[in-house]
């Protein structure tokens, strides 16, 4: 690796560090700065395409948690990998969801590629649906948290969230 590719590296590893930082401060703001105006988010509840989508996603997320979880919402965020344009990072979070103050702990593994300008271009978050159903809904996430329906039915649902929460704040 030449020191060329060495600072780019350092620079892209610093932005999934300041990425999660804004994120344990529930700063969705500082998170939409990082990503690239044609930016793309994917994850079992969101399809997202644009920086201004993805931070009103995250925007609506740490507004959700200060609202609610309050001491309950933790985040702990490493295992940062960078390579090339690529990179990765495992982190967990615990919060309060819903109407239900039902508690959560999400695991997630998540891929990114980065610009050549250092932000992200792509992210993709993986987690266990079906886990996260059954803490998130309750009796009927796990009873058909593994089903195609209740998945597509809470993707609705995150999508007609995130419709109204631009609507009304931003």
């Amino acid at each position: 690796m030449t020191l060329e590719e060495a600072g780019l590296a350092a620079g892209r590893l610093h932005t999934l560090q300041r990425l999660y930082g804004a994120f344990e401060k529930r700063d969705g703001e500082a998170m939409q700065a990082l990503y690239a105006p044609q930016a793309t988010f994917d994850d079992p509840l969101f399809s997202l395409h644009g920086a201004a989508e993805i931070g009103a996603m995250w925007r609506m997320l740490c507004r959700s948690a200060r609202k609610r979880s309050g001491d309950m919402w933790s985040l702990q965020a490493g295992d940062f990998h960078v390579e090339g344009l690529g990179g990765s990072a495992h982190w967990e979070v615990t919060y309060l969801y819903g109407t239900a103050d039902r508690p959560v702990r999400n695991v997630v593994d998540s891929t990114f590629e980065f610009s050549p300008d250092g932000h992200i271009l792509r992210h993709v978050d993986r987690f266990d649906f079906s886990a996260w159903a059954a803490q998130a809904l309750g009796w009927p996430g796990r009873l058909f948290g593994a089903l195609p329906p209740m998945r597509n039915y809470v993707r609705k649902q995150a999508a007609e969230r995130l419709a109204r929460f631009r609507a009304t704040h931003l």
